[in-house]
C-alpha cells in the first residue's frame, strides 16, 4: 500500500471517528438540557397546579364531607388541570389515579415535602418525567401531587438525528479524504521523483539527480540525497580509473615481462640444444642472470606500487630528514661510483612527520632516474631548502643531464612510461620510478613538480604545504 494511500486512509478514519465523537458529545450534551428544561417546566407546573388545588380544597372545605364526595371532589380538581397526568396521595395512598400508569406505593417520602422533587424513569420502553411535592394546606392529613409526563419524544428526537449526523460526518470525512488526496499527491510528489532518482541512479545513470524546490524537510532530504549521489558519482569515477589503471598496469606489465622472458627462454634454449665455448656459456649464464635480476626489480616495484594504491595507511613520525639524506647516500655510492657520478647533498637539522622507509625509497628512485639521465663525471643535488614565507619547505633533487622533452612531461609518472625506452631497459629500467614516487609524494601531502631543459637536466622539487613547520628548523647548511 502506498504511503498516500495510508495518509489518506488513516486521516479519513481518525476525522470519521472525531467528527463522531464530537457529534456525540453535542448530541449527549442537547439531549441533558432538554431534560433539564423539561424538568423545570415540569416542576413549575406540579408547583401551580399544587398551590391552585390547595387553595381550592381549603376554600371548599371538602374535607368535612364524606370520602364518596371526598373523592368525587378530587377527580374533578384533577381534570381541570389534566388529569391524564397527575394523581392525588393522602398520607402516601393514592387517591385518585387517571393516568395510564400503574402507581406503586411506597418510597414516596421525597415528596411530602415544599420543594417539588423529580426524576426521570423508564418504563415499557418509554421515558417518564415524574415530580411530586406536597400540597399547600393546613390540615392534619398529609397529601401530595404527583405529575407523570412522557417525555419520550426528547430521546425519539435524539435518535432520529443519529443517522443524519452519521451522513454529515461521513461526507465530511469523504471530502477531506479527496481533498487530502490532493494535498498529499502534490507534497509527496518530490519524494516521486526521489524515488525516479534512485531507480535511474541504480540502473547505471549516474548523471540523474532529484529536483530541489522549496525549503521543508523533503527538499532537504533531496539534497542529502543529490549530495549521496555526488559523493558516489565520485567514487565510482576513482573506481573506474583504477581498474583502467590497473588494466594499463598489467597490459604494460605484460608487454614489459614479455622482453626479458623472451631473453631468458632463448638464451636457456641456446646452452640446452647448442654447443657453446666456456666464454660463450659464461655470457649466456650473465644475460639469463641480469634478465632474472631485472624481472626481481621490476616485480618488486610493481607490487610496492599496487600496495600503496589499495591501502593508503602509512606510519608517519618524527625523522630527522639529515639522516635519512646520509642513509640514502650511502646506498647510492656504489651506483654513483660505477657512474664516476657525484652526489651534493645540502641539509639542515629539523624533523619531519614522514614514513622513513617510504620517504627513502622516493628519494633513492628520484637519484637512480638522475644517475641514468646524467653522464659520466656529472653532479647530482639533493637539497633542502626552508620555508619561506610565500612558498613551503622544499626538497630538490637536479642533475645536469640529458633532460627532458616538452611533449614526454606530461606521461614520465606514468607506470612503465620510459623517455628513452632502449637506454632505459639496457641499463634495468622498467618505468615505474616515477610513479612510485609521485605515488608516495601524494601519501606525504607534497606537491611533486618537474621541471627539465634538453641538454641541460632536470629539477625535481617535493614541496611541503606552506603551513607545515618542521620542529627544530635551522639555516640550511
Amino acid at each position: 500500500m502506498k504511503l498516500r494511500t495510508k495518509l489518506v486512509l488513516v486521516s479519513a478514519t481518525v476525522l470519521f471517528l472525531a467528527s463522531g465523537l464530537s457529534g456525540a458529545a453535542m448530541m449527549a450534551d442537547t439531549l441533558r438540557f432538554h431534560e433539564v428544561q423539561a424538568a423545570e417546566s415540569g416542576r413549575a407546573q406540579l408547583t401551580a397546579a399544587a398551590n391552585a388545588i390547595g387553595s381550592q380544597m381549603e376554600s371548599s372545605r371538602i374535607l368535612e364531607y364524606g370520602e364518596v364526595t371526598r373523592t368525587a371532589y378530587f377527580h374533578f380538581l384533577l381534570d381541570k388541570y389534566d388529569a391524564s397526568r397527575f394523581l392525588l396521595l393522602e398520607n402516601d395512598i393514592v387517591l385518585c389515579n387517571q393516568t395510564d400508569y400503574e402507581f406503586v406505593e411506597g418510597g414516596t417520602e421525597g415528596w411530602n415535602g415544599e420543594e417539588v422533587q423529580s426524576l426521570i424513569q423508564k418504563t415499557d420502553g418509554r421515558r417518564l418525567l415524574i415530580c411530586g411535592r406536597r400540597i399547600p394546606m393546613e390540615t392534619a392529613d398529609s397529601y401530595s401531587l404527583v405529575m407523570i409526563q412522557d417525555i419520550s419524544g426528547i430521546y425519539q428526537d435524539a435518535l432520529r438525528r443519529i443517522p443524519v449526523l452519521a451522513a454529515i460526518c461521513l461526507t465530511a470525512s469523504l471530502a477531506a479524504s479527496a481533498a487530502l488526496s490532493l494535498l498529499a499527491r502534490r507534497l509527496l510528489s518530490p519524494l516521486e521523483r526521489l524515488r525516479y532518482a534512485a531507480v535511474r541512479i541504480s540502473e547505471g545513470d549516474m548523471s540523474c539527480r532529484a529536483p530541489i524546490s522549496g525549503h521543508d524537510e523533503v527538499t532537504a532530504l533531496a539534497c542529502a540525497f543529490n549530495h549521496m549521489a555526488d559523493r558516489v558519482e565520485e567514487q565510482m569515477e576513482l573506481l573506474n580509473r583504477a581498474a583502467e589503471q590497473r588494466t594499463q598496469l598489467l597490459g604494460s606489465l605484460t608487454h614489459e615481462i614479455k622482453t626479458p622472458m623472451t631473453s631468458i627462454i632463448g638464451y636457456a634454449d641456446t646452452l640446452l640444444h647448442v654447443h657453446l665455448s666456456e666464454d660463450g656459456k659464461a655470457r649466456a649464464l650473465r644475460h639469463i642472470y641480469e634478465e632474472g635480476r631485472r624481472l626481481e626489480r621490476l616485480s618488486s616495484k610493481l607490487m610496492l606500487l599496487i600496495g600503496l594504491y589499495e591501502n593508503d595507511s602509512i606510519q608517519m613520525k618524527e625523522t630527522e630528514l639529515s639522516e635519512l639524506f646520509e642513509r640514502v647516500h650511502r646506498l647510492e655510492a656504489c651506483q654513483l661510483k660505477r657512474q664516476e657520478m657525484v652526489l651534493e647533498v645540502s641539509s639542515f637539522s629539523g624533523t619531519r612527520q614522514v614514513d622513513a622507509d617510504l620517504f627513502e625509497s622516493l628519494l633513492v628512485n628520484l637519484i637512480d632516474n638522475a644517475i641514468r639521465a646524467g653522464h659520466r663525471g656529472g653532479r647530482i643535488r639533493l637539497i633542502r631548502l626552508a620555508q619561506d614565507g610565500r612558498r613551503g619547505e622544499r626538497i630538490l633533487v637536479q642533475d645536469d643531464g640529458k633532460g627532458i622533452p616538452p611533449e614526454e612531461m606530461e606521461k614520465i609518472t606514468q607506470p612503465f612510461y620510459m623517455v628513452d625506452k632502449s637506454r632505459s631497459r639496457k641499463e634495468g629500467g622498467a618505468g615505474l620510478g616515477l610513479a612510485l614516487c609521485s605515488r608516495i609524494a601524494a601519501l606525504h601531502n607534497l606537491r611533486l613538480s618537474i621541471e627539465s631543459r634538453l641538454g641541460e637536466g632536470t629539477t625535481v622539487t617535493l614541496e611541503f604545504p606552506i603551513d607545515s613547520v618542521p620542529e627544530n628548523g635551522d639555516s640550511p647548511s
